[in-house]
């Protein structure tokens, strides 16, 4: 019996579509790095971007469990004196929230080169409109990840 190990030209990449409209964030970003890494494929090798295309819609109707709205802070710094700027995630979800998604995503990631490839193969967009329609986009259910009504 022998270990395949995969190439990179031995990987055919798709492109999913993912409907983020009244998903969880966390638990949409774990699947959405999931098929980015290439995790759902029977062929996976850790060292190989092997993952797929995702578009992320409706980045603006994502939902956020319990009080992270006023208590999640993100920081930043610009690398200058008195450059350290923080914002909240209800901030970050009114004004931009591609960046809320992405950043919740590409955190989910491998923190290397292959990580970074794997973040450009994100798309995300804050309404229902994309783009990408020559590409064949398939729609993808993701599980357990919308919010129940309690």
């Amino acid at each position: 019996m022998k270990t395949i190990s995969a190439k990179k030209k031995d990987f055919t990449r798709a492109w999913h579509l993912v409907d983020a409209q009244n998903q969880i964030l966390g638990r949409l970003a774990s699947q959405v790095a999931s098929i980015l890494r290439g995790k759902h494929k029977p062929t996976f090798t850790p060292h190989v971007d092997g993952g797929d295309h995702v578009v992320v819609i409706n980045a603006g109707l994502v939902q956020l469990t319990g009080d992270k709205l006023v208590s999640k802070t993100y920081y930043r710094h610009s690398d200058y004196p008195g450059g350290f700027k923080s914002t909240t995630a209800g901030k970050l979800l009114s004004e931009r929230p591609e960046r809320l998604v992405r950043w919740a995503i590409e955190g989910m990631l491998p923190k290397t080169k292959l990580g970074r490839a794997m973040g450009k193969k994100l798309r995300v967009y804050a309404g229902p409109e994309h783009p990408h329609t020559a590409q064949q986009v398939q729609p993808l259910e993701l599980i357990g990840t919308a919010r129940r009504d309690r």
